[in-house]
């Protein structure tokens, strides 16, 4: 691969334009060790709900490989439209080239006008992470039902309303309305999948786009992969969906203005992608 056809360097992999062969045309997804989360004590603590990347851990790009690469195969036979071809290796996938959902500047002579590029979209099925750090009158763990928001993807991710979504012409109603129930029929089938191994998925993340050579519909693009879910063990929900055990396995703080939280009995990803290879 030249680093010449690099198309875009993420937070867990790297994305390359394939020019010759019987891939060309196509994009070839390159995983790499890189994993985000947050800085603890001055040590960094691995988690995939955070956005900064904070360290490498050895051989997780060939386990998110092998894992994204069982969840498109289910996807698939589950009907779900993705950019997923082939996988080639232990950390190398081809994929359909996609243009993520954004939108142009409107007035680039504007200083500090910039792009709206890579919508992401996550899903919740209870109350932690930056969503109880957003709404910490919510009680912790809450059933959420797999609530859709989306985001703006980059150093930081910023929440983007879905209203706002269509009052500035980035996406229509209808697309919005897709986009939702397509996050939710994933989230379903990957929350199931999870189930029938005795875990539970707490929430995830998705970015969708459409096909460069299609017919403009939007579809999964990205991956599913340990980077972009929590899972934990010991789940036990009562008759309104919220977890019952939730006093013991939340952990919350506030100090110098910021709020925390930590699932205890969150499964760390190594421990859990090992059942899916």
């Amino acid at each position: 691969m030249e680093e010449n056809d690099l198309v875009y360097r993420g937070k867990s992999k790297d994305v390359f334009n394939i020019t010759e062969g019987p891939y060309a045309g196509k994009y070839r997804f390159v995983f790499t060790d890189k994993a985000t989360g947050y800085i603890e004590n001055g040590k960094p603590v691995f988690d995939p709900g955070y956005d900064m990347v904070v360290g490498s851990i050895p051989g997780k790009g060939s386990i998110a490989c092998r894992f994204a690469t069982h969840f498109f195969r289910l996807l698939k036979a589950k009907g779900i439209p993705t950019h997923y071809i082939d996988t080639i290796s232990d950390n190398e996938m081809i994929v359909e080239p996609a243009i993520p959902l954004g939108m142009a500047v409107e007035s680039p002579g504007f200083i500090g006008s910039a792009l709206l590029t890579n919508l992401e979209f996550t899903w919740r099925n209870n109350a932690t992470g930056s969503f109880w750090r957003r709404y910490p009158f919510v009680k912790p763990c809450k059933n959420t039902h797999k609530v859709v928001e989306a985001w703006t993807k980059g150093d930081t991710d910023i929440l983007i309303t879905l209203e706002a979504l269509e009052e500035t012409g980035a996406m229509t109603r209808e697309e919005i309305e897709f986009s939702v129930k397509l996050v939710k029929d994933i989230a379903e089938i990957a929350s199931d999948e999870f189930a029938s191994k005795g875990l539970h998925v707490i929430d995830g993340k998705f970015e969708l786009g459409r096909l460069k050579y299609g017919d403009g519909k939007i579809v999964l693009i990205d991956e599913i992969s340990p980077d972009v879910l929590r899972v934990c063990k010991g789940y036990s929900p009562d008759g309104k969906g919220d977890c019952t055990v939730y006093k013991e396995c939340a952990v919350t703080n506030f100090s110098d203005g910021k709020r925390t939280i930590k699932n205890i009995n969150q499964v760390k990803a190594p421990d859990f992608v090992n059942i899916f290879l």
